[in-house]
């Protein structure tokens, strides 16, 4: 049965709070911060501790500091932990959260169970501009970047929720947003986050955004990388992601080939197959050849239908799909079909809006892009 948590009202704007934000900052940039107030290395620890591994919301809760620190920090800082104004359990185990922040902006992030792992999919920006033809979240519009404390926030909020430990979960910046397009955030984010949790167990995911590639390719420590492509050809990519105008897919591919992979790791490439648009026998066979020579493997994603994207967005058929992992696999490539979860209440790949009611409401509107 599916359970819904009904949402707090999300329109009121909370109200301003000028002390900055503890949460988001690495150990270095936590302990420069703390200065003024303390000078002793182990309060930085501990207020550190705290913040990631116990996740507090307030600093009032830190009860192994001394009452009148607890007190001083209270008064110049805040810990911007997001706010669960709704949950949504579906039938499958998939809990979608619904977050508030402190401007009143809202996003969405996903617990996703599945037979012994734990993957959080989570969320950059509130909203995105890149109007991809079948995501619902770009249907919206754009919004903003996350902080790298929002980011973070997402991953202790749903762990807190869930009574879960840090390490052995797997991380997926896969929610709202484009990742790329809030690097510094995102990097920001990473770096505390690899302290819990390995860069082989996170995985970004970006459109194709080449400056965010070019960066990330000088990373030290590098998550999985994963690319939202979608089409096997410049015309057809073009037609369901706008981004490709100003990333063409050829530029795209050209820039993958160039990017530093570690011994045994591949770029994952994800495919929503699309009734009658990108998922013939022949498009398989141009996505074969686009991909040669590279170090990948292909996810392919049924596209997850949704009243504001129209009636162009239906999956194929089940045969459909497995003939094209086949012929795929023929060719050579680890294929996969991404099991649809959480589609109950809208929390499958694609769905994310953001929106404080029950996603099961939503009227039908006229779709941004017809194919």
């Amino acid at each position: 049965m599916i359970q819904i948590t009904e949402p707090r009202p999300i329109t009121e704007t909370l109200a301003a709070d000028a002390r900055p934000d503890l949460l988001g900052l690495s150990r270095e940039a936590l302990s420069e911060t703390l200065a003024p107030v303390t000078d002793r290395p182990f309060r930085a620890k501990q207020i550190y501790q705290a913040l990631y591994e116990r996740a507090v919301r307030d600093l009032s809760e830190i009860t192994e500091l001394p009452r009148d620190l607890r007190e001083r920090l209270d008064e110049r800082f805040r810990v911007g932990l997001p706010d669960v104004a709704s949950r949504h359990l579906s039938a499958d185990g998939t809990a979608k959260y619904l977050f508030r922040l402190r401007d009143g902006a809202t996003i969405e992030a996903v617990d996703i169970p599945d037979r012994g792992r734990r993957t959080f999919c989570i969320s950059s920006q509130a909203g995105c501009a890149l109007a991809c033809a079948f995501c619902v979240t770009g249907y919206w519009g754009a919004g903003r970047n996350l902080t790298a404390g929002e980011i973070v926030g997402q991953v202790l909020a749903i762990r807190a929720d869930r009574d879960l430990p840090m390490e052995g979960l797997n991380l997926v910046f896969m929610g709202m947003g484009e990742p790329l397009l809030n690097l510094p955030n995102v990097k920001a984010a990473l770096d505390i986050l690899t302290e819990w949790i390995s860069p082989h167990r996170i995985t970004v995911s970006t459109v194709g955004i080449l400056p965010g590639l070019e960066e990330m390719a000088r990373w030290e420590r590098r998550p999985n990388l994963a690319i939202s492509l979608h089409a096997p050809d410049e015309e057809s990519r073009g037609r369901i992601m706008p981004i490709n105008r100003t990333y063409p897919l050829a530029e795209l591919m050209a820039a993958l080939r160039r990017y530093p992979l570690e011994k045994g790791r591949k770029l994952t490439f994800e495919y929503i197959l699309i009734r009658g648009v990108n998922d013939s026998l022949r498009d398989a066979d141009r996505l074969s050849r686009l991909l040669s020579g590279l170090r990948a493997k292909v996810n392919l994603i049924p596209v997850n239908p949704d009243p504001v994207l129209g009636e162009s967005m239906v999956p194929p058929d089940d045969a459909a799909v497995e003939a094209f992992k086949e012929r795929l696999r023929q060719r050579g490539w680890i294929a996969t079909v991404r099991r649809r979860r959480g589609d109950d209440v809208s929390a499958a790949c694609g769905q994310l809006r953001a929106f404080g009611r029950d996603p099961r409401g939503v009227r039908a509107r006229t779709p941004k892009t017809q194919l």
